[in-house]
């Protein structure tokens, strides 16, 4: 496929240097030449220096001819009329980014009237995925396939947990829940577990299953827990308002911190059922007049990630039952589980994996699409949702008989709304939704994980 990307920014450069190992023929365009120069070096792109939504600059960089058009500058205004003017020149689909609330609410007005097949808002998702934390506290990640019907969610082996010591084969005859463990993070080794994997206190675990096998699975574990209802929040950015709107609708009470004064106006003023203070909320004197040691969750949301990582380190050391973390730079990740951090969110990530996958189920490759990606355990193992639409080999034939890549695993079948853990005997059939789970990179095709 060819791709326009409209912004070099820190979603852009994410997109990009994941896209570029695809085979794709990019070009990338933004106003700053430094940027361009960096990218074009590192990565196999073109380059334009430019305005992206300039039609002269856009019919240099051949958006006539693209299959796809994907603008995340920092202004909302700029992506949108850049993908109008992309979609006029005929680019078959095109994506923004568009952060601002208030345009957020007109999305289908702006999807139908200007032709955006997709509208990305990296703050909203980035609530979305905190708010799934927070209503599930025992999880530190959960993500769904097939419109919801399968559920991956990532848990962590705390001390007496009843899977410390068994083995997969073990766990499941002591447990009732049909679920499959898929991915498994010891330190910092990833491993797609077999039937004699042992599990040990600090494992990270991904578990799929469909919803209730799910809800079931963590109440064999003991881990259904208290909601948590007092909810504590430091920075008044968009983040905050979106998640404080989703939460303050399931009755939490909610406190946010803001330091400046327009923003924090702005929040009481739309945010009228939730506390907001105009005061510094890195500030450990104002934290505990606020009650910080008696919050059920402390959600770290200023623009600074040293910040973000001090507050959460000091919340955890009071005793707060749910730390949440914002990180933009990749450089952190490794040090925050050391530090004991593991509610870690990076709305860069989060809202690339998307457009990512989006890319993925518009590349028409060998039959079998992509229809979602999710991105697993920093980010080194994807989890896949294929669509099986033509005949091939692998149907119809029990996985026993199949020969499966190493680091690959068939996580779970889709057929007529229910969801099958696979075994042995299970075949793949014409019209079923399968979730692989990989280690490895750019699955275009279902075959791909096979031998």
């Amino acid at each position: 496929m060819k791709i326009i990307v409209i912004g070099c920014g820190t979603i852009g450069k994410t997109i990009i240097k994941n896209v570029s190992k695809e085979g794709h023929k990019i070009v990338i365009i933004d106003t700053n030449k430094y940027d361009v120069e960096e990218l074009i070096e590192r990565y196999d792109v073109m380059g334009i220096v430019g305005n992206g939504a300039s039609l002269d600059i856009q019919r240099e960089a051949g958006v006539k001819g693209a299959d796809l058009v994907v603008a995340v500058t920092p202004q909302d205004e700029i992506n949108i009329l850049a993908c109008l003017v992309s979609k006029k020149l005929g680019a078959k689909s095109t994506v923004a980014r568009v952060r601002n609330p208030e345009y957020r609410r007109q999305s289908i007005l702006m999807q139908e009237e200007l032709g955006l097949s997709l509208i990305v808002n990296p703050e909203e998702e980035t609530a979305k995925e905190i708010a799934d934390m927070i209503n599930l506290p025992s999880l530190l990640k959960m993500e769904t396939f097939a419109k919801g019907a399968v559920n991956l969610i990532e848990i962590k082996l705390e001390e007496n947990n009843p899977l410390i010591g068994e083995t997969l084969i073990s766990m499941s005859k002591k447990l009732k829940s049909k679920v499959l463990i898929c991915a498994v993070e010891r330190k910092d080794e990833v491993i797609i577990p077999s039937g004699n994997f042992k599990f040990e206190i600090g494992d990270r675990i991904n578990v799929t299953a469909d919803s209730q096998s799910i809800v079931n699975f963590l109440k064999e574990l003991s881990l259904i827990t208290t909601p948590l209802k007092n909810i504590m929040i430091i920075g008044g950015g968009r983040i905050s308002y979106y998640l404080a709107k989703g939460l303050d609708a399931r009755k939490h009470k909610i406190k946010i911190f803001e330091y400046n004064r327009e923003k924090a106006h702005y929040l009481a003023e739309n945010l009228p059922r939730v506390t907001v203070l105009c005061s510094d909320g890195t500030e450990q004197d104002t934290l505990l007049e606020e009650g910080i040691e008696v919050t059920d969750a402390c959600i770290s949301l200023t623009g600074v990630d040293e910040e973000n990582i001090i507050l959460s380190m000091y919340a955890k050391k009071i005793g707060v039952p749910k730390v949440i973390t914002k990180l933009n730079r990749d450089g952190f990740y490794g040090m925050t589980g050391e530090l004991g951090l593991e509610g870690i969110v990076s709305p860069k990530d989060i809202v690339a994996n998307k457009i990512i996958s989006y890319i993925r189920s518009i590349t028409n490759v060998r039959g079998s699409n992509v229809i979602s990606l999710s991105r697993l355990v920093n980010n080194q193992v994807e989890a896949l949702e294929f669509n099986v639409k033509k005949n091939s080999k692998i149907l119809n034939t029990p996985l026993k008989d199949l020969i499966i890549k190493e680091n690959c695993l068939i996580a779970s079948i889709i057929r007529d709304e229910q969801v099958i853990i696979p075994k042995g005997d299970d075949c793949i059939m014409l019209g079923d939704h399968v979730v692989v789970v990989t280690t490895h990179r750019n699955f275009d095709d279902l075959k791909d994980a096979f031998e």
